[in-house]
Parts: C-alpha cells; sequence; structure tokens
C-alpha cells in the first residue's frame, strides 16, 4: 500500500507528465491533426498496415469513431486503403509516403522544441538528473 508521499509523487508525475504532453503537442507542425489521429499515424507506422477494427482496439475508441478518423486522414493523403491479404470484406490503411513525411516532421519538431528547452533552461547537473529520471520512467512504464 504506496503512502502519502508516494501518492503525492504519483499524482505530481502524472500531471506534470500531461503537461509535458500537451506541450509536445503544441510544439508540433501538425496543428490540424488530432491526438487520435497523431496516434493512428504512429501506430501504424511501428506496427504496419491495419483494419479499422483493429487500430479502433488499439485505441480504445468505437469503429464508428475510428472510421471517421481514418477516412480524415485518408482525404488528406496521410493514409491509403488496399484489400485485406486474406479477408476480400476488410481494406487494411497503410501510410502514404505524404503520411511518413507528416509523422517525421511532427517527431522533429517535438524533439527539437524538447531539446531546446532542455538545452536553454537546465544546467548540466539538471540535465544528468533528467536523464537519470528518464531511465527511472522507463523502468515504470515496462511491463
Amino acid at each position: 500500500m504506496p503512502n502519502k508521499d508516494q501518492e503525492r509523487l504519483a499524482t505530481d508525475l502524472g500531471a506534470t507528465v500531461s503537461l509535458l504532453m500537451r506541450q509536445l503537442r503544441a510544439a508540433s507542425p501538425q496543428g490540424a491533426l488530432t491526438p487520435t489521429q497523431r496516434a493512428v499515424i504512429a501506430l501504424i507506422d511501428s506496427e504496419g498496415p491495419s483494419t479499422i477494427a483493429a487500430l479502433a482496439r488499439a485505441e480504445l475508441v468505437r469503429p464508428q469513431s475510428m472510421r471517421l478518423t481514418v477516412g480524415t486522414l485518408e482525404d488528406s493523403g496521410i493514409l491509403a486503403r488496399s484489400p485485406h491479404p486474406t479477408d476480400g470484406r476488410q481494406v487494411v490503411f497503410s501510410l502514404t509516403d505524404h503520411g511518413h513525411r507528416v509523422l517525421a516532421e511532427v517527431r522533429q519538431a517535438k524533439n527539437n522544441w524538447l531539446a531546446v528547452a532542455i538545452a536553454d533552461r537546465l544546467s548540466a547537473d539538471e540535465q544528468q538528473t533528467l536523464e537519470a529520471a528518464t531511465a527511472l520512467i522507463r523502468r515504470l512504464i515496462r511491463q
């Protein structure tokens, strides 16, 4: 059972990580993309082509909602559909070349903002502390 200090730390860490994620999203050049759209693009990039049903499960949304998200990304040229390799009733969506460029731009903008913030706002000792904290956070999220 966590003690009060551990509960406070958990609350502070969660709130701080949320603020960091919000700042990283704001640094993105693709302001028109929603967090769900960004998550879908990143998921397809890491896991490969996917169906709407699989994307909906991964993002914990209903297939109807995912259909709208994927439709918007397809209309903007970020995703392309193709026949499912084994089930003729389904289609799979994959990133287009434009989609890969958009994802790279989003990631680069986030990394640039964070690298500049670290360099400008933290001392060398603080940067080492942040490096150690990053390793600890990575340990926390490993399953």
